[in-house]
């Protein structure tokens, strides 16, 4: 099983999970929460898309079915249900640093220079949204 596929199955899978949390977000700062997640769910999937897409150019047919996703992903799903805005925060940033973490690992294992680059670019992304759900998670100067 290759890092790419696994990587390209949980780019998909995370997209649904933050579609889940957008929904069902609940709480004082719930209109920017549910914003965030939005914007999160849309940069996972260009994110998605561009993968699969250097996948074809590159000769390699990518998976493209939920089955396929679920059988190598390394994302857990979760049931669809309230979730406070803390809560999806604190969840959506674990996910995101694994993310950060798969593809550093891609990138360290790249042959070559475009998908190095697109990982360079990965996780210079998620780090920086990382540290804003780092600053979302402070405490408010107002308590």
């Amino acid at each position: 099983m290759k890092k790419l596929d696994v990587y390209l199955a949980d780019l998909m899978v995370l997209n649904v999970k933050f579609h889940n949390w957008h929904w069902n977000v609940e709480g004082f700062t719930f209109k920017a929460v549910h914003e965030y997640l939005e914007a999160l769910y849309n940069d996972v999937f260009e994110k998605y898309d561009e993968i699969a897409e250097y996948q074809k150019m590159t000769g390699t047919c990518p998976n493209a079915s939920l089955k396929e996703y679920l059988a190598i992903t390394g994302v857990k799903e979760i049931e669809s249900k309230k979730v406070t805005c803390e809560e999806a925060i604190v969840a959506a940033k674990k996910e995101l640093e694994y993310l950060r973490d798969s593809a550093l690992a891609i990138r360290e294992e790249a042959d070559d220079f475009v998908l190095a680059n697109k990982m360079e670019d990965h996780v210079e992304g998620y780090n920086k949204q990382i540290w804003f759900m780092d600053s979302m998670l402070k405490e408010s100067c107002c308590k």
